[in-house]
């Protein structure tokens, strides 16, 4: 079985529940509103931004993911620009306060990304969270946009203005993955990454579902 096939495959259980999450079934049948898309954004910044900056940093010329840092992937500036249509210019005051609140969860997946790195952790986290934004974030984005009224200022993270068409960057992007010099242990190190990277968005879910019963993400 090839490495895409086999994370595929070896995901697909906890890929179910996270799309079945209290909160994301809400989010798309339209019960939330735009507060909670913001709450969204804000976790996916602190993600990518500590995702990004260790891929640059220790990576980028790494046998593993020199390929798959790609430009035309990177969201952080594109969730720059979504936390300041959402929150306002000041949105890093409002983060670094903390009136932009950061779940555990999230918080927990960060430190998982910035501090217990590996080349074979990075993959898997580009791989579940990248092919999941092409795929499906697509649909995030158009049901976001129907029942929220959020223009694309607002919905950059889910737009790859790079990316000519969606389908062949895709296939080109497994092929990468399959041509990798793996042996069995590295395969399934990415595997077992990969699954616990669906836990942790599985469990930022939760959070964000509990914080909006509190009215903690100024959800009303």
């Amino acid at each position: 079985m090839s490495l895409s096939e086999l994370l595929k495959e070896s995901t697909a259980s906890a890929h179910e529940q996270a799309e079945s999450s209290s909160f994301v079934g809400e989010l798309l049948d339209g019960r939330l509103n735009a507060g909670a898309v913001a709450a969204l954004t804000a976790q996916l910044y602190v993600v990518y931004r500590d995702m990004e900056a260790v891929a640059k940093a220790h990576y980028s010329s790494h046998r593993l993911l020199g390929g798959f840092l790609d430009p035309a992937l990177e969201r952080t500036g594109a969730l720059e620009a979504d936390m300041a249509y959402h929150y306002g210019a000041d949105w890093r005051l409002k983060l670094d306060s903390g009136d932009v609140r950061i779940v555990p969860a999230t918080r927990t997946y960060a430190d998982a990304i910035r501090d217990g790195h590996s080349a074979e952790l990075l993959l898997a986290n580009h791989y579940v969270r990248l092919l999941g934004d092409l795929s499906g974030g697509q649909i995030i984005y158009r049901m976001v946009q129907r029942h929220y009224g959020i223009p694309d200022a607002g919905l950059n993270f889910y737009l790859f203005p790079a990316i000519e068409k969606i389908k062949p960057y895709k296939d080109a992007y497994k092929e990468r993955l399959d041509s990798l010099p793996l042996d069995d242990a590295g395969r399934h190190a990415v595997v077992a990454h990969a699954q616990k990277i669906f836990g942790y968005n599985g469990a930022m879910f939760t959070d964000l579902y509990a914080g909006i019963g509190s009215g903690k993400q100024g959800v009303s």
